[in-house]
Protein backbone atom coordinates (compact mmCIF):
# COMPACT_ATOMS: atom_id res chain seq x y z
CA UNK A 1 0.00 0.00 0.00
CA UNK A 2 1.47 3.29 -1.08
CA UNK A 3 2.19 5.48 2.16
CA UNK A 4 0.28 9.37 1.99
CA UNK A 5 4.29 10.66 3.03
CA UNK A 6 7.49 9.78 2.88
CA UNK A 7 8.93 8.49 5.46
CA UNK A 8 12.28 9.47 7.11
CA UNK A 9 14.67 9.23 10.42
CA UNK A 10 16.03 11.47 11.76
CA UNK A 11 19.26 10.55 13.39
CA UNK A 12 19.48 12.80 16.40
CA UNK A 13 17.63 15.39 18.13
CA UNK A 14 17.40 18.66 16.23
CA UNK A 15 16.14 22.06 17.16
CA UNK A 16 12.29 22.23 17.83
CA UNK A 17 11.18 24.52 14.66
CA UNK A 18 13.05 21.53 12.45
CA UNK A 19 11.57 19.08 14.03
CA UNK A 20 8.52 20.02 14.00
CA UNK A 21 8.29 21.06 10.54
CA UNK A 22 9.95 17.51 9.89
CA UNK A 23 6.66 16.26 11.70
CA UNK A 24 4.65 18.45 9.01
CA UNK A 25 6.13 16.98 6.08
CA UNK A 26 7.38 13.55 6.59
CA UNK A 27 6.07 10.86 8.82
CA UNK A 28 8.97 11.41 10.95
CA UNK A 29 10.97 8.94 13.09
CA UNK A 30 12.80 11.53 15.64
CA UNK A 31 15.43 11.22 17.94
CA UNK A 32 14.06 13.06 20.48
CA UNK A 33 16.22 11.59 23.38
CA UNK A 34 19.77 12.56 20.98
CA UNK A 35 21.03 9.01 21.88
CA UNK A 36 24.06 8.39 19.67
CA UNK A 37 22.58 5.12 17.52
CA UNK A 38 24.86 2.73 16.21
CA UNK A 39 24.88 1.19 12.55
CA UNK A 40 22.74 -1.47 13.46
CA UNK A 41 19.78 0.42 15.07
CA UNK A 42 20.36 3.22 12.23
CA UNK A 43 20.11 0.27 10.12
CA UNK A 44 16.83 -1.04 11.74
CA UNK A 45 14.84 2.02 11.97
CA UNK A 46 15.52 2.50 8.29
CA UNK A 47 14.29 -0.62 7.06
CA UNK A 48 10.70 0.97 5.97
CA UNK A 49 11.92 4.72 5.80
CA UNK A 50 12.47 6.73 2.02
CA UNK A 51 15.78 9.25 3.42
CA UNK A 52 17.64 9.21 5.99
CA UNK A 53 18.74 12.86 8.01
CA UNK A 54 21.98 11.96 9.36
CA UNK A 55 25.17 13.92 10.97
CA UNK A 56 28.54 14.05 11.25
CA UNK A 57 28.14 11.34 13.84
CA UNK A 58 26.55 8.56 11.71
CA UNK A 59 29.60 6.84 9.33
CA UNK A 60 27.97 5.53 6.13
CA UNK A 61 30.75 3.76 4.37
CA UNK A 62 30.63 1.75 1.50
CA UNK A 63 30.11 -1.53 3.84
CA UNK A 64 26.90 0.61 5.76
CA UNK A 65 25.75 1.97 2.03
CA UNK A 66 25.22 -1.44 0.52
CA UNK A 67 23.45 -2.53 4.02
CA UNK A 68 20.87 0.00 3.55
CA UNK A 69 17.48 -0.98 3.02
CA UNK A 70 16.21 -0.85 -0.67
CA UNK A 71 13.67 1.91 -0.56
CA UNK A 72 16.09 4.25 1.34
CA UNK A 73 16.80 6.66 -1.67
CA UNK A 74 18.20 9.97 0.11
CA UNK A 75 20.59 10.91 2.65
CA UNK A 76 20.70 14.32 4.02
CA UNK A 77 23.30 15.15 6.01
CA UNK A 78 23.14 17.79 8.41
CA UNK A 79 26.94 19.06 7.86
CA UNK A 80 28.84 21.15 5.28
CA UNK A 81 31.40 18.57 5.06
CA UNK A 82 30.88 14.89 4.07
CA UNK A 83 33.98 12.80 5.19
CA UNK A 84 31.65 10.23 6.77
CA UNK A 85 29.85 9.17 3.87
CA UNK A 86 31.19 7.31 1.20
CA UNK A 87 29.83 8.83 -2.35
CA UNK A 88 31.27 6.52 -4.57
CA UNK A 89 29.50 3.75 -2.97
CA UNK A 90 26.31 6.32 -2.57
CA UNK A 91 26.87 6.98 -6.70
CA UNK A 92 27.37 3.50 -7.47
CA UNK A 93 23.96 2.55 -5.62
CA UNK A 94 21.97 4.97 -6.85
CA UNK A 95 21.44 6.89 -3.47
CA UNK A 96 21.07 11.30 -3.91
CA UNK A 97 23.51 12.49 -0.71
CA UNK A 98 22.79 16.04 0.21
CA UNK A 99 24.99 18.82 2.38
CA UNK A 100 24.49 22.14 4.30
CA UNK A 101 26.41 24.72 2.64
CA UNK A 102 26.45 28.45 3.23
CA UNK A 103 24.36 28.36 6.23
CA UNK A 104 27.07 27.75 8.77
CA UNK A 105 29.66 30.49 7.41
CA UNK A 106 29.55 32.75 9.41
CA UNK A 107 29.12 31.28 12.54
CA UNK A 108 32.17 29.13 11.56
CA UNK A 109 34.60 32.06 10.57
CA UNK A 110 33.57 33.48 14.42
CA UNK A 111 34.77 30.61 16.09
CA UNK A 112 37.95 30.71 14.09
CA UNK A 113 38.37 34.50 14.75
CA UNK A 114 37.94 33.38 18.72
CA UNK A 115 40.21 30.82 18.16
CA UNK A 116 43.44 33.02 16.73
CA UNK A 117 42.55 35.72 19.41
CA UNK A 118 42.69 32.95 22.07
CA UNK A 119 46.01 31.21 21.20
CA UNK A 120 47.43 34.77 20.24
CA UNK A 121 46.24 36.67 23.95
CA UNK A 122 46.84 33.38 25.60
CA UNK A 123 43.67 32.57 26.97
CA UNK A 124 43.81 29.44 28.40
CA UNK A 125 46.64 30.33 30.48
CA UNK A 126 44.53 33.34 31.58
CA UNK A 127 41.39 31.73 32.32
CA UNK A 128 43.24 28.76 34.53
CA UNK A 129 45.04 31.32 36.52
CA UNK A 130 41.36 33.03 37.28
CA UNK A 131 39.89 30.33 37.59
CA UNK A 132 42.40 28.38 39.85
CA UNK A 133 42.48 31.11 41.76
CA UNK A 134 46.33 32.81 41.20
CA UNK A 135 45.38 35.67 39.71
CA UNK A 136 48.49 38.53 41.25
CA UNK A 137 49.53 41.97 41.12
CA UNK A 138 49.45 42.86 37.77
CA UNK A 139 53.10 43.46 35.99
CA UNK A 140 54.56 44.78 33.32
CA UNK A 141 55.19 41.19 31.60
CA UNK A 142 52.83 39.05 32.64
CA UNK A 143 50.85 36.86 30.04
CA UNK A 144 52.33 38.73 27.19
CA UNK A 145 50.61 37.79 23.96
CA UNK A 146 51.00 38.89 20.34
CA UNK A 147 49.68 41.28 18.74
CA UNK A 148 47.63 40.21 15.08
CA UNK A 149 47.88 44.10 13.20
CA UNK A 150 50.29 43.80 10.44
CA UNK A 151 50.45 40.06 10.98
CA UNK A 152 50.12 37.45 7.60
CA UNK A 153 47.20 35.22 8.08
CA UNK A 154 47.77 31.97 5.54
CA UNK A 155 44.82 30.58 4.53
CA UNK A 156 44.82 26.98 3.40
CA UNK A 157 41.74 27.30 1.36
CA UNK A 158 39.75 30.64 0.23
CA UNK A 159 36.65 29.41 0.40
CA UNK A 160 33.10 30.53 1.64
CA UNK A 161 33.98 30.56 5.90
CA UNK A 162 37.75 31.27 4.42
CA UNK A 163 36.86 34.35 2.67
CA UNK A 164 34.60 35.12 5.86
CA UNK A 165 37.62 34.37 8.07
CA UNK A 166 39.88 37.12 5.84
CA UNK A 167 37.12 39.53 6.34
CA UNK A 168 37.31 39.49 10.19
CA UNK A 169 41.08 38.84 10.24
CA UNK A 170 41.26 41.97 7.87
CA UNK A 171 39.76 44.19 10.99
CA UNK A 172 41.97 43.38 13.13
CA UNK A 173 44.81 44.68 10.35
CA UNK A 174 46.15 41.31 9.23
CA UNK A 175 47.75 40.87 5.69
CA UNK A 176 45.71 38.05 3.74
CA UNK A 177 47.75 34.94 2.00
CA UNK A 178 45.99 32.15 0.76
CA UNK A 179 46.84 28.52 -0.95
CA UNK A 180 43.87 26.49 -2.98
CA UNK A 181 43.21 24.23 -5.90
CA UNK A 182 43.53 27.34 -8.06
CA UNK A 183 43.33 31.09 -7.81
CA UNK A 184 39.89 32.79 -7.17
CA UNK A 185 38.99 35.72 -8.67
CA UNK A 186 39.56 39.04 -8.17
CA UNK A 187 36.56 40.10 -6.60
CA UNK A 188 36.59 36.80 -4.37
CA UNK A 189 40.53 37.78 -3.38
CA UNK A 190 39.45 41.06 -2.08
CA UNK A 191 43.35 41.93 -2.07
CA UNK A 192 44.25 38.52 -0.78
CA UNK A 193 47.47 37.03 -2.20
CA UNK A 194 47.30 33.25 -3.73
CA UNK A 195 50.34 31.54 -3.50
CA UNK A 196 50.57 28.55 -5.75
CA UNK A 197 52.33 26.54 -3.83
CA UNK A 198 51.49 25.02 -0.09
CA UNK A 199 55.23 25.57 0.57
CA UNK A 200 55.51 29.56 -0.44
CA UNK A 201 51.83 30.24 1.75
CA UNK A 202 54.11 27.74 4.58
CA UNK A 203 56.90 30.24 4.66
CA UNK A 204 55.38 33.77 5.43
CA UNK A 205 52.45 32.53 7.74
CA UNK A 206 52.40 34.05 11.30
CA UNK A 207 48.93 32.58 11.23
CA UNK A 208 48.42 29.59 9.38
CA UNK A 209 44.10 28.84 9.16
CA UNK A 210 43.04 25.44 7.96
CA UNK A 211 39.44 26.11 5.52
CA UNK A 212 40.60 22.64 3.40
CA UNK A 213 38.10 19.37 3.47
CA UNK A 214 39.50 15.98 4.75
CA UNK A 215 40.35 14.12 1.70
CA UNK A 216 43.14 11.67 0.91
CA UNK A 217 45.17 14.50 0.03
CA UNK A 218 44.47 16.95 2.63
CA UNK A 219 45.24 14.64 5.75
CA UNK A 220 48.30 14.97 7.87
CA UNK A 221 48.87 17.68 5.31
CA UNK A 222 50.10 20.10 8.12
CA UNK A 223 53.02 17.19 9.42
CA UNK A 224 56.39 18.26 10.80
CA UNK A 225 57.81 19.32 7.43
CA UNK A 226 54.84 21.88 7.01
CA UNK A 227 55.32 23.14 10.59
CA UNK A 228 59.51 23.37 10.37
CA UNK A 229 58.42 25.55 7.53
CA UNK A 230 55.90 28.04 9.29
CA UNK A 231 58.07 31.13 10.85
CA UNK A 232 59.22 30.44 14.23
CA UNK A 233 56.35 31.37 16.52
CA UNK A 234 53.92 31.11 14.50
CA UNK A 235 49.83 30.32 15.48
CA UNK A 236 48.01 27.71 13.88
CA UNK A 237 44.00 27.83 13.57
CA UNK A 238 41.91 24.91 12.25
CA UNK A 239 38.23 24.84 12.31
CA UNK A 240 38.25 22.03 9.20
CA UNK A 241 39.10 18.70 9.71
CA UNK A 242 40.92 17.63 13.00
CA UNK A 243 42.66 14.86 10.59
CA UNK A 244 43.85 17.39 8.34
CA UNK A 245 46.57 18.02 10.99
CA UNK A 246 49.34 15.45 12.39
CA UNK A 247 48.69 15.52 16.13
CA UNK A 248 52.38 14.09 17.50
CA UNK A 249 53.99 16.73 15.29
CA UNK A 250 51.69 19.69 16.02
CA UNK A 251 52.35 18.75 20.04
CA UNK A 252 55.79 18.64 19.49
CA UNK A 253 56.05 22.00 17.86
CA UNK A 254 53.64 23.62 20.55
CA UNK A 255 56.23 22.02 23.23
CA UNK A 256 59.48 22.97 21.73
CA UNK A 257 58.32 26.79 21.34
CA UNK A 258 58.08 26.24 17.79
CA UNK A 259 54.47 27.22 17.43
CA UNK A 260 54.08 29.82 19.70
CA UNK A 261 50.37 28.68 20.34
CA UNK A 262 47.31 27.05 18.53
CA UNK A 263 43.24 27.32 18.21
CA UNK A 264 41.83 23.95 17.65
CA UNK A 265 37.69 23.39 17.63
CA UNK A 266 38.27 19.73 15.32
CA UNK A 267 40.06 16.88 16.22
CA UNK A 268 40.93 13.49 15.27
CA UNK A 269 39.00 10.86 16.43
CA UNK A 270 36.58 13.45 18.01
CA UNK A 271 35.20 13.26 20.73
CA UNK A 272 38.13 11.97 22.06
CA UNK A 273 41.49 13.53 21.43
CA UNK A 274 45.14 13.34 21.77
CA UNK A 275 45.44 13.93 25.94
CA UNK A 276 48.47 16.03 25.29
CA UNK A 277 46.27 18.99 24.02
CA UNK A 278 44.49 19.03 26.96
CA UNK A 279 48.00 19.60 29.28
CA UNK A 280 49.19 22.33 27.15
CA UNK A 281 48.76 25.82 28.30
CA UNK A 282 49.43 27.38 24.81
CA UNK A 283 46.65 24.73 23.03
CA UNK A 284 43.45 26.62 23.01
CA UNK A 285 40.55 24.28 22.46
CA UNK A 286 36.94 24.03 21.77
CA UNK A 287 34.96 21.19 21.37
CA UNK A 288 33.87 21.44 17.68
CA UNK A 289 31.42 23.93 18.20
CA UNK A 290 32.13 26.13 14.59
CA UNK A 291 28.37 25.90 13.92
CA UNK A 292 26.93 26.19 17.35
CA UNK A 293 24.51 29.06 17.55
CA UNK A 294 20.83 28.72 17.39
CA UNK A 295 20.27 30.22 14.67
CA UNK A 296 22.97 28.45 12.57
CA UNK A 297 22.06 24.85 13.48
CA UNK A 298 18.02 25.44 12.77
CA UNK A 299 19.26 27.00 9.04
CA UNK A 300 21.29 23.57 8.89
CA UNK A 301 18.21 21.53 9.71
CA UNK A 302 15.97 23.35 7.23
CA UNK A 303 18.37 23.49 4.51
CA UNK A 304 18.40 19.33 5.02
CA UNK A 305 14.28 19.35 5.76
CA UNK A 306 14.56 21.50 1.85
CA UNK A 307 16.17 18.96 -0.04
CA UNK A 308 14.05 16.22 1.62
CA UNK A 309 11.04 18.25 0.21
CA UNK A 310 12.38 18.85 -3.11
CA UNK A 311 13.76 15.21 -4.04
CA UNK A 312 10.59 13.97 -2.57
CA UNK A 313 8.26 16.21 -4.97
CA UNK A 314 10.45 15.05 -8.06
CA UNK A 315 12.67 18.24 -8.14
CA UNK A 316 16.69 18.69 -8.08
CA UNK A 317 17.64 19.14 -4.36
CA UNK A 318 19.72 22.50 -4.38
CA UNK A 319 22.18 20.90 -2.59
CA UNK A 320 23.02 17.35 -3.90
CA UNK A 321 26.59 16.28 -3.91
CA UNK A 322 26.05 12.57 -4.97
Amino acid sequence: MLRSRPRIVVSRHLPDDVEARALRLFDSHLNTGDQRLDSATLHQLAGTADGLLVCLTDRLDAEAIKALPPGVRIVATFSVGYDHIDLGAARARGLVVTNTPDVLTEATADIALLLMLGAARRATEAQTMLREGRWGAWTPTGLLGTHLGGKRLGLVGLGRIGRAFAHRARACGMEIHYHGPRRQPATLEEGAVFHPSLESLLGISDVLSLHAPSTPETRNLIDAAALAALPAGAILVNTARGDLVDDEAVIAALTSGRLRAAGLDVFRGEPQLHPAYVSLPNAFLLPHMGSATEETRAAMGHRCLDNLEAFFAGREPADRIA
